[in-house]
């Protein structure tokens, strides 16, 4: 059984742009968050591809990869994810293998089957391609080849790519990925942070599925986790209306840019809606060191969880940093 001293712990940023902030200095931030973490112990740092949203400043995915793996040193940097159906897979295996001609050893290529945005967004993005998730399979299959040793009769390379043997993972929030990761004995990375309801089931799958392959022996599974830590459970509470009002935004359609905390969410949600953001983040961790540590107990002894990767979308950046010192302190016992 594993303990949670036991668990690799990671950083997932959605690198968040605030009420009269710039996308400038959001990525800024990012840097700045991956070179703290990297200091506090965490194993990885990933982003993730969204389009369309002005609160979320990661579209670029690739080239924001860039600029953290430059600007860190030892830390995994990677994609948590791209979204495969937006591109072709040749040009994500010459962009990955890139970055990992330039930072051997540290990068990783999570990948998603959502187009992570609205449907006139995925069209604006693909053009001519279809962007079906009903090709995703296939797509990741030509991707790895792309990524693996070139063969004798290979007519398309990617170069930088071929041989590079870049770290695949599957992402979802579904059992779609999980059955796929398991088949295909890659490492699987679930969307718990924002889907939690299928998590167990998921991670059920996935190891039922599993099939011992050239990546992976055994199954590897790692969580996404919300967090807001704090020194104190009253400060988590007041730093999280933050990230309740971002909720509340998406399922509004609304603007997703980081609002300042409220003392009291009442009057800004309606009961349904208060529900429906406590079942998003239904794996949440908010509070002091001592009651995180009691949550997370919980979580690693009923999933027995690989590794868990931790999303921290506070209003101020010198909170998000704090919150995951202290998270680093939990972990590491």
């Amino acid at each position: 059984m594993k303990r949670l001293s036991d668990i690799k712990f990671s950083t997932l940023d959605l690198v968040p742009v605030r009420e009269n902030g710039s996308a400038a200095q959001s990525l800024r931030n990012s840097l700045d968050l991956a070179q703290h973490v990297e200091k506090f112990g965490y194993n990885r740092f990933w982003v993730a591809e969204h389009h369309n949203m002005d609160g979320i400043a990661s579209s670029a995915t690739s080239v924001l990869l860039g600029y953290l793996a430059g600007g860190t040193s030892t830390i995994r940097v990677g994609s948590g994810g791209v979204m495969l159906p937006n591109h072709a897979p040749l040009v994500i295996a010459e962009q990955f293998g890139t970055l990992e001609s330039l930072y051997p050893g540290r990068i990783d290529l999570g990948l998603g089957r959502a187009p992570g945005s609205d449907q006139m967004t995925a069209r604006a993005l693909r053009r001519e391609r279809s962007g079906s998730a009903d090709e995703f399979p296939e797509d990741v299959a030509e991707l790895m080849r792309y990524l693996g040793p070139r063969t004798p009769d290979q007519r398309i390379i990617a170069m930088p790519g071929t041989g590079t043997n870049v770290p695949i993972w599957l992402l979802g929030s579904s059992l779609f990925s999980a059955q796929l990761a398991g088949e295909r004995g890659l490492p699987y990375a679930f969307a718990s942070h924002f889907a939690p309801r299928f998590m167990h089931e998921a991670i059920r799958v996935y190891r039922n599925h599993f099939k011992p392959s050239a990546v992976l022996d055994k199954p590897y599974v790692m969580l996404g986790v919300p967090l807001v830590a704090a020194d104190t459970d009253e400060q988590a509470d007041y730093l999280a209306t933050s990230v309740y009002q971002r909720i509340l935004a998406l399922m509004r359609g609304q603007s997703l840019v980081q609002r300042p905390p409220v003392k009291t969410m009442d009057g800004l949600w309606l009961p349904h809606e208060r529900e429906a953001v406590s079942d998003f983040l239904g794996l949440a961790m908010v509070g002091s060191p001592q009651k995180i540590r009691a949550k997370l107990d919980v979580l690693v002894e009923q999933t027995q969880a690989d590794e868990l990767i931790f999303t921290c979308d506070l209003y101020e950046h010198a909170d998000r940093i704090h919150s995951y010192e202290l998270l680093a302190q939990v972990m590491k016992g």
